[in-house]
Protein backbone atom coordinates (compact mmCIF):
# COMPACT_ATOMS: atom_id res chain seq x y z
CA UNK A 1 0.00 0.00 0.00
CA UNK A 2 1.13 3.36 -1.31
CA UNK A 3 0.08 6.19 1.44
CA UNK A 4 0.30 9.34 -0.99
CA UNK A 5 -1.78 7.05 -4.03
CA UNK A 6 -4.29 6.16 -1.52
CA UNK A 7 -4.96 9.65 -0.23
CA UNK A 8 -5.44 11.35 -3.35
CA UNK A 9 -8.05 8.42 -4.23
CA UNK A 10 -9.72 9.80 -0.90
CA UNK A 11 -9.02 6.95 0.75
CA UNK A 12 -8.40 6.66 4.45
CA UNK A 13 -6.44 3.79 5.04
CA UNK A 14 -5.71 1.57 8.51
CA UNK A 15 -2.52 3.67 9.13
CA UNK A 16 -4.40 6.94 8.65
CA UNK A 17 -6.61 5.95 10.89
CA UNK A 18 -4.21 4.83 13.57
CA UNK A 19 -2.08 7.89 13.35
CA UNK A 20 -5.42 9.88 14.06
CA UNK A 21 -6.65 8.13 17.29
CA UNK A 22 -2.97 8.30 18.26
CA UNK A 23 -2.67 12.53 17.61
CA UNK A 24 -6.47 13.10 18.63
CA UNK A 25 -7.63 14.35 14.88
CA UNK A 26 -10.11 13.94 12.00
CA UNK A 27 -8.62 11.10 10.10
CA UNK A 28 -9.37 13.49 7.10
CA UNK A 29 -6.61 15.89 8.60
CA UNK A 30 -4.22 13.10 8.32
CA UNK A 31 -5.51 12.64 4.72
CA UNK A 32 -5.30 16.18 3.49
CA UNK A 33 -1.90 16.08 5.17
CA UNK A 34 -0.41 13.31 3.39
CA UNK A 35 -2.08 14.40 0.22
CA UNK A 36 -0.23 17.76 0.05
CA UNK A 37 2.64 16.71 1.45
CA UNK A 38 2.49 18.58 5.14
CA UNK A 39 2.15 15.31 6.97
CA UNK A 40 4.17 11.33 6.37
CA UNK A 41 3.66 8.22 8.26
CA UNK A 42 6.84 6.85 8.29
CA UNK A 43 5.99 2.77 7.83
CA UNK A 44 7.56 0.81 5.18
CA UNK A 45 4.73 -1.59 4.15
CA UNK A 46 6.96 -4.61 5.30
CA UNK A 47 7.15 -3.54 8.70
CA UNK A 48 4.35 -4.84 10.25
CA UNK A 49 4.99 -5.18 13.65
CA UNK A 50 5.14 -1.22 14.50
CA UNK A 51 2.59 1.10 15.00
CA UNK A 52 2.23 3.52 12.30
CA UNK A 53 4.55 7.67 13.32
CA UNK A 54 2.61 10.31 11.58
CA UNK A 55 4.74 13.18 11.31
CA UNK A 56 3.81 16.76 10.41
CA UNK A 57 1.45 19.60 10.08
CA UNK A 58 -1.01 19.46 13.77
CA UNK A 59 0.88 16.91 14.87
CA UNK A 60 2.49 16.11 17.97
CA UNK A 61 6.15 17.05 17.85
CA UNK A 62 8.40 13.83 17.35
CA UNK A 63 11.59 12.45 18.49
CA UNK A 64 14.05 10.15 17.42
CA UNK A 65 17.15 8.79 19.03
CA UNK A 66 20.52 7.68 17.63
CA UNK A 67 22.14 4.18 18.38
CA UNK A 68 24.58 2.19 16.33
CA UNK A 69 27.80 0.91 16.37
CA UNK A 70 31.14 2.35 15.71
CA UNK A 71 34.97 0.32 14.78
CA UNK A 72 35.85 0.57 18.26
CA UNK A 73 32.75 -0.40 20.02
CA UNK A 74 30.49 -3.38 18.24
CA UNK A 75 27.69 -5.50 20.12
CA UNK A 76 24.77 -6.17 18.81
CA UNK A 77 23.12 -6.90 22.60
CA UNK A 78 24.43 -3.81 23.50
CA UNK A 79 22.16 -2.00 20.77
CA UNK A 80 19.28 -3.99 21.37
CA UNK A 81 19.67 -2.40 25.17
CA UNK A 82 20.12 0.87 23.89
CA UNK A 83 17.14 0.43 21.37
CA UNK A 84 14.97 -0.51 24.76
CA UNK A 85 15.85 1.91 27.01
CA UNK A 86 15.50 4.60 24.43
CA UNK A 87 11.67 3.52 23.70
CA UNK A 88 11.05 3.00 27.32
CA UNK A 89 12.37 6.95 27.96
CA UNK A 90 9.75 7.95 24.89
CA UNK A 91 11.19 8.31 21.27
CA UNK A 92 8.67 7.89 19.03
CA UNK A 93 11.30 6.75 15.92
CA UNK A 94 14.84 5.40 16.08
CA UNK A 95 17.61 5.43 13.72
CA UNK A 96 20.56 2.91 12.95
CA UNK A 97 23.87 4.57 12.67
CA UNK A 98 25.80 1.26 12.77
CA UNK A 99 29.27 2.00 10.72
CA UNK A 100 31.14 -1.21 12.78
CA UNK A 101 30.79 -4.78 13.11
CA UNK A 102 28.36 -7.32 11.91
CA UNK A 103 25.65 -4.40 11.04
CA UNK A 104 23.49 -5.71 8.47
CA UNK A 105 23.15 -8.20 11.77
CA UNK A 106 22.41 -5.57 14.05
CA UNK A 107 19.85 -3.80 11.95
CA UNK A 108 18.31 -6.52 11.31
CA UNK A 109 17.86 -7.76 15.19
CA UNK A 110 16.96 -4.35 15.70
CA UNK A 111 14.11 -4.27 13.02
CA UNK A 112 12.75 -7.20 14.63
CA UNK A 113 12.79 -6.08 18.20
CA UNK A 114 11.42 -2.45 17.66
CA UNK A 115 7.99 -1.23 18.31
CA UNK A 116 8.76 2.55 16.39
CA UNK A 117 9.85 3.25 13.29
CA UNK A 118 13.17 2.34 12.30
CA UNK A 119 15.34 4.66 9.94
CA UNK A 120 19.10 4.19 8.47
CA UNK A 121 21.78 6.29 6.67
CA UNK A 122 22.32 3.73 3.62
CA UNK A 123 25.57 5.60 2.53
CA UNK A 124 27.08 4.37 5.90
CA UNK A 125 26.94 0.86 4.78
CA UNK A 126 27.76 1.09 1.46
CA UNK A 127 31.17 3.55 2.61
CA UNK A 128 31.77 0.25 5.13
CA UNK A 129 31.20 -2.31 2.24
CA UNK A 130 33.51 -0.39 -0.36
CA UNK A 131 36.35 -0.22 2.34
CA UNK A 132 35.98 -3.81 3.27
CA UNK A 133 36.56 -4.60 -0.80
CA UNK A 134 40.37 -2.91 0.02
CA UNK A 135 38.99 0.29 -1.64
CA UNK A 136 38.63 4.12 -0.35
CA UNK A 137 35.25 5.61 -0.12
CA UNK A 138 35.31 7.55 -2.87
CA UNK A 139 36.09 4.58 -5.11
CA UNK A 140 32.24 3.60 -4.21
CA UNK A 141 30.36 2.15 -7.18
CA UNK A 142 26.57 3.74 -7.54
CA UNK A 143 25.32 0.74 -7.74
CA UNK A 144 26.56 -0.32 -4.63
CA UNK A 145 25.10 2.34 -2.99
CA UNK A 146 21.25 1.75 -4.56
CA UNK A 147 21.97 -2.04 -4.01
CA UNK A 148 22.15 -1.18 -0.16
CA UNK A 149 19.20 1.36 -0.50
CA UNK A 150 17.02 -1.68 -2.25
CA UNK A 151 17.68 -4.11 0.23
CA UNK A 152 17.45 -2.20 3.39
CA UNK A 153 14.18 -0.75 2.06
CA UNK A 154 12.74 -5.08 1.38
CA UNK A 155 14.75 -5.65 4.96
CA UNK A 156 11.73 -3.09 6.21
CA UNK A 157 13.29 0.30 7.16
CA UNK A 158 10.44 2.89 7.46
CA UNK A 159 12.68 6.06 6.51
CA UNK A 160 16.17 6.81 5.14
CA UNK A 161 18.30 9.67 5.18
CA UNK A 162 19.96 9.87 1.26
CA UNK A 163 21.81 13.61 1.10
CA UNK A 164 20.85 14.22 -2.59
CA UNK A 165 21.68 17.60 -1.88
CA UNK A 166 25.17 17.58 -1.73
CA UNK A 167 25.62 17.92 -5.50
CA UNK A 168 28.41 19.82 -7.52
CA UNK A 169 26.57 23.02 -7.33
CA UNK A 170 26.21 23.10 -3.62
CA UNK A 171 30.12 21.96 -3.48
CA UNK A 172 31.10 24.68 -5.77
CA UNK A 173 29.30 27.15 -3.26
CA UNK A 174 30.79 25.87 -0.15
CA UNK A 175 34.02 26.16 -2.02
CA UNK A 176 33.56 29.82 -2.68
CA UNK A 177 32.47 30.99 0.51
CA UNK A 178 34.40 29.56 2.96
CA UNK A 179 34.17 27.98 6.41
CA UNK A 180 35.60 27.68 9.59
CA UNK A 181 33.94 23.77 10.17
CA UNK A 182 33.17 23.01 6.07
CA UNK A 183 31.23 20.19 6.12
CA UNK A 184 30.70 18.07 9.84
CA UNK A 185 27.74 15.62 8.21
CA UNK A 186 29.32 12.68 7.65
CA UNK A 187 27.30 11.09 4.82
CA UNK A 188 27.67 14.78 3.72
CA UNK A 189 31.36 14.82 3.65
CA UNK A 190 31.15 10.88 1.73
CA UNK A 191 29.30 12.56 -1.32
CA UNK A 192 31.41 15.14 -1.05
CA UNK A 193 34.59 13.59 -1.28
CA UNK A 194 33.14 11.27 -4.01
CA UNK A 195 32.00 14.10 -6.09
CA UNK A 196 35.60 15.75 -5.93
CA UNK A 197 37.04 12.91 -6.87
CA UNK A 198 35.50 11.51 -9.55
CA UNK A 199 34.70 14.95 -10.90
CA UNK A 200 31.36 13.73 -11.53
CA UNK A 201 27.57 14.54 -10.18
CA UNK A 202 25.95 13.08 -6.68
CA UNK A 203 24.63 9.36 -8.03
CA UNK A 204 21.61 10.11 -5.37
CA UNK A 205 20.74 13.60 -7.38
CA UNK A 206 21.82 11.57 -10.90
CA UNK A 207 19.55 9.05 -10.62
CA UNK A 208 17.29 10.17 -8.43
CA UNK A 209 14.50 8.76 -10.03
CA UNK A 210 15.77 5.26 -9.70
CA UNK A 211 15.48 6.23 -6.01
CA UNK A 212 12.17 7.13 -6.22
CA UNK A 213 11.33 3.88 -7.62
CA UNK A 214 13.07 2.11 -4.57
CA UNK A 215 10.95 4.33 -1.97
CA UNK A 216 7.87 4.13 -3.67
CA UNK A 217 7.52 0.35 -3.80
CA UNK A 218 8.28 -0.39 -0.37
CA UNK A 219 6.48 3.14 0.81
CA UNK A 220 9.86 4.38 2.56
CA UNK A 221 10.00 7.99 3.42
CA UNK A 222 12.85 9.44 2.08
CA UNK A 223 14.70 11.96 4.86
CA UNK A 224 16.40 14.33 2.43
CA UNK A 225 19.73 14.65 4.48
CA UNK A 226 21.68 17.93 5.42
CA UNK A 227 24.73 16.88 4.13
CA UNK A 228 25.82 20.61 4.34
CA UNK A 229 23.66 21.83 7.93
CA UNK A 230 26.27 23.95 9.59
CA UNK A 231 28.93 22.45 12.59
CA UNK A 232 29.24 25.42 14.25
CA UNK A 233 27.16 28.26 14.93
CA UNK A 234 29.50 30.61 12.98
CA UNK A 235 28.79 28.99 9.81
CA UNK A 236 24.47 28.88 10.13
CA UNK A 237 22.23 29.79 7.57
CA UNK A 238 25.28 30.19 4.93
CA UNK A 239 24.74 30.58 1.72
CA UNK A 240 25.67 26.61 1.07
CA UNK A 241 23.37 25.21 3.51
CA UNK A 242 20.76 27.66 1.93
CA UNK A 243 21.90 26.52 -1.84
CA UNK A 244 21.63 22.59 -0.43
CA UNK A 245 17.92 23.48 1.62
CA UNK A 246 16.78 24.73 -2.40
CA UNK A 247 17.58 21.96 -3.81
CA UNK A 248 16.18 19.67 -1.79
CA UNK A 249 12.75 21.81 -2.01
CA UNK A 250 12.74 20.86 -5.65
CA UNK A 251 13.22 17.30 -4.83
CA UNK A 252 10.76 17.10 -2.48
CA UNK A 253 8.22 18.27 -5.09
CA UNK A 254 9.51 15.68 -7.40
CA UNK A 255 9.23 13.05 -4.77
CA UNK A 256 5.85 14.21 -4.06
CA UNK A 257 4.31 13.77 -7.46
CA UNK A 258 5.82 10.47 -7.92
CA UNK A 259 4.00 9.81 -4.87
CA UNK A 260 7.20 9.09 -2.30
CA UNK A 261 6.99 10.64 1.44
CA UNK A 262 9.72 12.97 2.17
CA UNK A 263 10.93 14.84 5.41
CA UNK A 264 13.43 17.43 4.97
CA UNK A 265 16.37 17.98 7.12
CA UNK A 266 17.75 20.85 8.55
CA UNK A 267 20.63 22.28 10.75
CA UNK A 268 22.86 21.77 13.14
CA UNK A 269 24.23 24.27 15.45
CA UNK A 270 22.38 27.57 14.89
CA UNK A 271 22.48 30.81 17.10
CA UNK A 272 19.09 31.03 19.04
CA UNK A 273 18.36 34.14 17.20
CA UNK A 274 18.17 32.44 13.58
CA UNK A 275 16.32 29.38 14.56
CA UNK A 276 13.18 30.77 13.88
CA UNK A 277 14.35 32.15 10.30
CA UNK A 278 15.69 28.78 9.67
CA UNK A 279 12.26 27.29 9.98
CA UNK A 280 10.35 29.53 8.08
CA UNK A 281 12.98 29.27 5.40
CA UNK A 282 12.68 25.46 4.66
CA UNK A 283 8.62 25.52 5.16
CA UNK A 284 8.20 28.16 2.71
CA UNK A 285 10.98 26.54 0.39
CA UNK A 286 9.62 23.13 1.10
CA UNK A 287 6.33 23.70 0.70
CA UNK A 288 5.31 22.85 4.37
CA UNK A 289 6.95 19.55 4.47
CA UNK A 290 7.97 18.14 7.59
CA UNK A 291 11.32 19.35 8.90
CA UNK A 292 13.22 17.46 10.98
CA UNK A 293 15.86 18.93 12.88
CA UNK A 294 18.91 18.04 14.44
CA UNK A 295 18.46 19.72 18.16
CA UNK A 296 19.51 22.55 17.16
CA UNK A 297 22.50 23.08 18.97
CA UNK A 298 22.51 27.00 20.03
CA UNK A 299 25.90 26.80 21.82
CA UNK A 300 29.09 24.97 20.45
CA UNK A 301 30.89 25.72 24.14
CA UNK A 302 28.81 23.15 26.38
CA UNK A 303 30.11 19.61 25.32
CA UNK A 304 29.17 17.10 27.84
CA UNK A 305 26.06 19.27 28.20
CA UNK A 306 24.82 19.22 24.61
CA UNK A 307 21.64 17.30 25.55
CA UNK A 308 21.06 20.97 27.36
CA UNK A 309 21.92 22.82 24.13
CA UNK A 310 20.13 21.07 21.78
CA UNK A 311 16.57 21.02 23.84
CA UNK A 312 16.99 25.04 23.95
CA UNK A 313 17.07 25.47 20.86
CA UNK A 314 14.30 22.25 19.61
CA UNK A 315 11.77 23.99 21.87
CA UNK A 316 11.85 27.22 19.61
CA UNK A 317 12.28 25.29 16.69
CA UNK A 318 9.95 22.91 17.50
CA UNK A 319 7.73 26.13 18.33
CA UNK A 320 8.33 28.00 15.23
CA UNK A 321 7.11 24.53 13.10
CA UNK A 322 9.44 21.72 12.86
CA UNK A 323 8.10 18.57 13.54
CA UNK A 324 10.43 15.85 14.25
CA UNK A 325 13.38 16.41 16.36
CA UNK A 326 16.83 14.43 16.50
CA UNK A 327 18.00 13.71 20.15
CA UNK A 328 21.42 15.01 21.12
CA UNK A 329 22.98 13.51 24.19
CA UNK A 330 25.35 14.52 26.80
CA UNK A 331 28.09 12.94 24.96
CA UNK A 332 27.85 14.16 21.25
CA UNK A 333 31.04 15.01 20.02
CA UNK A 334 32.58 13.07 22.37
CA UNK A 335 32.16 9.13 22.20
CA UNK A 336 29.87 6.85 21.31
CA UNK A 337 26.42 7.22 23.62
CA UNK A 338 26.50 4.80 26.37
CA UNK A 339 22.75 3.75 27.86
CA UNK A 340 22.52 6.65 30.65
CA UNK A 341 23.20 9.05 27.30
CA UNK A 342 20.39 7.33 25.22
CA UNK A 343 18.18 8.15 28.44
CA UNK A 344 18.84 11.40 29.06
CA UNK A 345 19.10 12.68 25.22
CA UNK A 346 15.56 11.29 24.99
CA UNK A 347 14.04 12.62 27.86
CA UNK A 348 16.09 16.53 26.75
CA UNK A 349 14.63 16.07 23.35
CA UNK A 350 11.36 15.49 25.32
CA UNK A 351 10.74 17.97 27.15
CA UNK A 352 11.87 20.33 23.90
CA UNK A 353 8.72 18.63 22.04
CA UNK A 354 6.81 19.19 24.21
CA UNK A 355 6.93 22.80 25.47
CA UNK A 356 7.19 23.07 21.18
CA UNK A 357 3.24 21.25 21.30
CA UNK A 358 2.04 23.77 24.30
CA UNK A 359 3.56 26.41 22.04
CA UNK A 360 1.94 25.17 18.93
CA UNK A 361 -2.08 24.56 20.52
CA UNK A 362 -1.29 20.24 19.74
CA UNK A 363 -4.34 19.03 21.41
CA UNK A 364 -4.08 17.50 24.68
CA UNK A 365 -0.60 18.97 25.45
CA UNK A 366 -1.68 22.04 27.93
CA UNK A 367 -3.92 19.60 29.72
CA UNK A 368 -1.31 17.54 30.64
CA UNK A 369 0.71 20.70 32.35
CA UNK A 370 -3.07 21.88 34.01
CA UNK A 371 -3.70 18.56 35.58
CA UNK A 372 0.43 18.56 37.01
CA UNK A 373 -0.82 22.14 38.18
CA UNK A 374 -3.62 20.78 40.03
CA UNK A 375 -2.35 17.59 41.63
CA UNK A 376 0.57 19.46 42.81
CA UNK A 377 -2.16 22.37 44.33
CA UNK A 378 -3.56 19.21 46.51
CA UNK A 379 0.02 17.92 47.20
CA UNK A 380 -0.44 14.95 45.58
CA UNK A 381 2.88 13.43 45.33
CA UNK A 382 1.80 10.11 44.00
CA UNK A 383 -0.11 11.62 41.07
CA UNK A 384 2.24 14.44 39.97
CA UNK A 385 5.28 11.39 40.16
CA UNK A 386 2.80 9.51 37.58
CA UNK A 387 2.50 12.65 35.34
CA UNK A 388 6.03 13.29 35.11
CA UNK A 389 7.61 13.33 31.93
CA UNK A 390 10.10 11.04 34.04
CA UNK A 391 8.39 8.83 36.99
CA UNK A 392 11.29 6.86 37.92
CA UNK A 393 13.77 10.02 38.39
CA UNK A 394 10.44 12.29 40.12
CA UNK A 395 10.03 9.29 42.67
CA UNK A 396 13.77 8.60 43.40
CA UNK A 397 14.48 12.27 44.41
CA UNK A 398 11.27 12.70 46.56
CA UNK A 399 11.68 9.60 48.43
CA UNK A 400 15.41 10.48 48.91
CA UNK A 401 14.70 13.17 51.28
CA UNK A 402 11.24 12.86 53.52
CA UNK A 403 9.16 10.03 54.24
CA UNK A 404 6.47 8.74 51.86
CA UNK A 405 3.60 9.51 53.74
CA UNK A 406 5.00 13.54 54.13
CA UNK A 407 2.55 15.72 52.26
CA UNK A 408 5.40 18.23 52.17
CA UNK A 409 9.18 18.51 50.14
CA UNK A 410 11.93 19.37 52.04
CA UNK A 411 12.60 22.49 50.15
CA UNK A 412 9.61 24.36 51.98
CA UNK A 413 8.45 21.96 54.53
CA UNK A 414 6.31 23.14 57.45
CA UNK A 415 6.75 26.94 55.49
CA UNK A 416 4.71 25.14 52.19
CA UNK A 417 2.92 27.92 50.32
CA UNK A 418 0.39 26.57 48.89
CA UNK A 419 -0.30 24.27 52.07
CA UNK A 420 -0.57 27.78 54.04
CA UNK A 421 -2.06 29.70 51.28
CA UNK A 422 -4.83 27.09 50.61
CA UNK A 423 -5.70 27.16 54.60
CA UNK A 424 -6.17 30.88 54.64
CA UNK A 425 -8.26 31.35 51.76
CA UNK A 426 -10.21 28.40 53.21
CA UNK A 427 -11.10 30.58 55.98
CA UNK A 428 -11.61 33.36 53.77
CA UNK A 429 -14.38 31.66 52.14
CA UNK A 430 -14.19 33.92 48.77
CA UNK A 431 -11.55 32.06 46.59
CA UNK A 432 -13.10 31.68 42.87
CA UNK A 433 -12.82 28.27 40.94
CA UNK A 434 -9.85 27.61 38.71
CA UNK A 435 -10.23 27.40 34.90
Amino acid sequence: MNQIIEARKGNITPEMEAVARAESVSSEHIRGGIENGTIVITRNNRHRNITPLGVGRGLRTKINANIGTSKDRMSIPDEIEKLKVAVAAGADAVMDLSTGGPIIEIRKEILKQSTVAIGTVPIYQAAVETVGQGKSIVQMDPDLLFRVIDEQAEEGVDFITVHCGVTRESVERLRTQGRIMDVVSRGGAFHLEWIITNDAENPLYEQYDRLLEIAKKYDVTLSLGDGMRPGCLADATDRAQIQELITLGELRDHAHEAGVQVMIEGPGHVPINQVETNIRIQKELCKGAPFYVLGPLVTDVAPGYDHITSAIGGAIAGAAGADFLCYVTPSEHLRLPDLEDVRDGVIASRIAAHAADIAKGVPGAMEWDREMARRRKALDWKGQIELSINPDRARKLRESSLPKESDVCSMCGEFCSMKGVSKYLKKDGRKKQAR
